[in-house]
């Protein structure tokens, strides 16, 4: 049966990295479910974050592949239990003045927010996790939805701990 994984990688900052990354998914076959990317406190360094489904021998498989890349620096789990794991939902949704008000008391109760307001739409942001996203769009839907991005799951593990270190040499 397939779990899901959550992979943090944390590699050289330059054009091409992350192409060279989802090449090597796309080369073996396996699918990308989710992939955030962002630059980190060091400008030469950047945070990949992906979400891949099989089980252990393709997570096996798909951290020994990205260590042989020579601008990954580091690869490693995230587990649920000692992470956290948030998504970004920017929704358009229709908004005439007769739901307006249930729209924004489910706007409420799911801590949203509302960005923008015309005569006969809204368009709410809403931070959680995955299944809080999921909840809030299926409570949305009979609204309807216009339109919809979501950021994929970016992650980060509790406690003091860092995946990168540049003054640790553990870490490479």
């Amino acid at each position: 049966m397939d779990e899901q994984f959550v992979l943090s990688v944390v590699v050289d900052n330059h054009a091409g990295v992350l192409a060279r990354v989802s090449s090597l998914y796309s080369r073996r076959g396996y699918n990308i479910d989710s992939l955030t990317v962002s630059a980190t406190d060091d400008p030469d360094i950047s945070r990949i974050t992906i979400v891949v489904k099989g089980d252990e021998y393709i997570l096996g498989q798909i951290t020994k592949q990205l260590m042989k890349l020579e601008e990954v620096k580091k690869v490693e789990r995230l587990m649920p239990e000692t992470s956290l794991f948030r998504e970004l939902l920017l929704l358009k949704v229709k908004a005439p003045l007769e739901y307006r008000s249930s729209i924004k008391e489910t706007v409420e109760i799911f801590r949203a927010r509302i960005l923008d307001m015309a005569p006969d739409a809204m368009i709410i942001e809403l931070t959680g996790q995955q299944s809080k996203i999921d909840a809030f769009l299926d409570i949305m839907k009979p609204f309807g939805i216009l339109e919809m991005c979501r950021t994929g799951i970016t992650a980060m593990a509790r406690g003091t701990s860092t995946l990168f270190n540049p003054e640790n040499t553990d870490n490479i």
